[in-house]
């Protein structure tokens, strides 16, 4: 069935041009945010909700439209259609907002508009399918435009003049004698808004996982190896599901992020159904994963998804309890690859891990106050922080770098290293390499430059990729050069 493109309206034309909200106007469904919104706010708000479900659904959009907040200058619109909307107004044609949304939400969203002549929405009756054909067909009998993306609308195009379908609506079968006066389809700025949500580029942080097999001296057992990279995967994967519950709870916040806006829950392009159930997908698969490599790698892991569960939640707005949690949800991967192999954990590691991963942590938020705070009393949406408080985050962040490089110097000094390096005395030119690297990102955050985690701009940005390889040539030299004798030693 092909679409047309409709032509301006006639003088004189005063049929109305009725158009949807959610998946039509906006990119997304709000009743399904709404949901989620609430949940964050108040997960014992659950309760409320069934309560609500078990009078209908329409009482479940009157409870939800009373718990979440709601604000209409984020939504995500579709400008291509509001472009027409506007065009057909000032034709002459009466605009209306016609939806199974809440009636408070429709006024809100239409008032921020003001391109509405008359708004409807769900009060007293759930305003969706035949519910909806019945008010247009009996307020416009004279005959009317409906814009819509969903079967339920099938019924409401029965009674229009024209069809119009939006977004996902587009590939909506009609049937006869229904004919598509034009289509407005879904308009995606970069492709695969899945794959995107899922943050694939994040799992390089899950390399932490082999780092107890590097300081074992274990990296050549390849049964061990194996059984880190299983775990590098199930890791993966949780990481992924978390991400993409985190970015449904934070939609509303995400929204008013000059970069986060894009992402693809705040954007619209990937519905609340469609994360809901790939987070559940990669979490059974990672859980499989973790029955395979063993109990103690499975309580890691579950241990490490109740936690960024509860940073996504609620942690992440708390006051330096953010950046401790994230600092030991780095850790957990370090600690899991531990659990995986059943490499004893060196208490040494551990340290140097918390203090080094909870600088960066630091330096993580320091990034968004310059990136985001305008001024010393401005908080930061969605976190704990105001401007004034990045002096300091940045004198915490480098008294716990200055710290990670004192573990690593006394580690060097420890009688029981000289078993696993040739000469300890090199390890201790690391620190003087990594209190530069963790200086010099202090620096770039501060200037505005980090738009991204401190490991993974790490591992992308070139000055850091040299230091970083500089560390490890050291810590293979005092691994392997015996100064004492000049041989090069053979591996362990």
């Amino acid at each position: 069935m092909s679409a047309q493109r409709p032509v301006a309206a006639q003088a004189g034309d005063t049929t109305p041009l009725c158009v949807d909200l959610d998946g039509t106007l906006i990119h997304g469904d709000l009743l399904h945010e709404a949901l989620v919104a609430t949940l964050k706010q108040s997960p014992l708000s659950a309760f409320g909700m069934i309560a609500a479900m078990a009078r209908g659904r329409l009482a479940l959009k009157v409870f939800l439209a009373r718990e979440a907040p709601f604000d209409p200058a984020l939504l995500p619109y579709r400008t291509d259609l509001i472009d027409h909307l506007k065009s057909e107004r000032a034709a002459g044609r009466p605009i209306h907002l016609v939806t199974a949304s809440p009636k408070t939400w429709a006024e809100q969203t239409a008032a921020h508009l003001g391109i509405f002549d008359a708004v409807h929405g769900s009060e007293g009756v759930n305003l969706k399918g035949p519910a909806k054909a019945h008010l247009l067909a009996e307020s416009h009998p004279s005959g009317f435009d409906y814009v819509g993306d969903a079967k339920a609308d099938i019924h409401v195009w029965q009674y229009s003049r024209h069809v119009l379908r939006a977004g996902h609506g587009t590939r909506v079968r009609l049937p006869e004698p229904l004919v598509s006066f034009r289509d407005f389809p879904v308009q995606r700025k970069k492709p695969m808004p899945l794959l995107r949500a899922m943050r694939p580029h994040q799992w390089l942080k899950n390399i932490l996982i082999f780092l107890p097999l590097l300081a074992s001296h274990q990296i050549g057992n390849i049964g061990l190896v194996g059984n880190a990279m299983l775990s590098f995967i199930a890791f993966s994967l949780v990481a992924s599901a978390t991400y993409l519950l985190n970015d449904m709870l934070d939609i509303a916040s995400d929204r008013s992020h000059p970069r986060k806006r894009e992402r693809p829950f705040a954007s619209g392009e990937l519905s609340i159904t469609a994360g809901v159930a790939s987070g559940i997908v990669l979490f059974a698969a990672a859980l499989l994963i973790a029955l395979f490599v063993g109990p103690a790698f499975l309580v890691v892991l579950l241990g490490y998804t109740v936690v960024t569960t509860a940073y996504s939640v609620r942690l992440k707005t708390s006051m330096l309890i953010d950046v401790f949690t994230l600092a030991a949800l780095y850790s957990a991967r370090v600690v899991a690859g531990a659990a995986a192999t059943g490499v004893r954990l060196s208490v040494w590691l551990l340290a140097f891990s918390m203090f080094l991963f909870l600088a960066l942590a630091i330096v993580k938020r320091c990034a968004e106050l310059v990136d985001r705070a305008k001024s010393a009393q401005q908080r930061l949406t969605g976190r704990g922080y105001f401007g004034a408080d990045l002096a300091v985050l940045q004198s915490l962040g480098s008294a716990s770098s200055f710290s990670a490089v004192l573990v690593l110097s006394l580690y060097a000094a420890q009688p029981e290293v000289s078993q696993l390096y040739a000469n300890p005395a090199l390890l201790w030119l690391i620190g003087p390499v990594l209190l530069y690297w963790f200086s010099r990102m202090m620096l770039l955050a501060q200037r505005g430059y980090m738009h991204d985690d401190p490991i993974i701009f790490a591992l992308k940005e070139r000055k850091s990729l040299i230091l970083i390889i500089i560390s490890a040539l050291l810590a293979v030299a005092a691994a392997k050069l015996d100064f004492s004798t000049g041989l090069l030693l053979p591996s362990r």
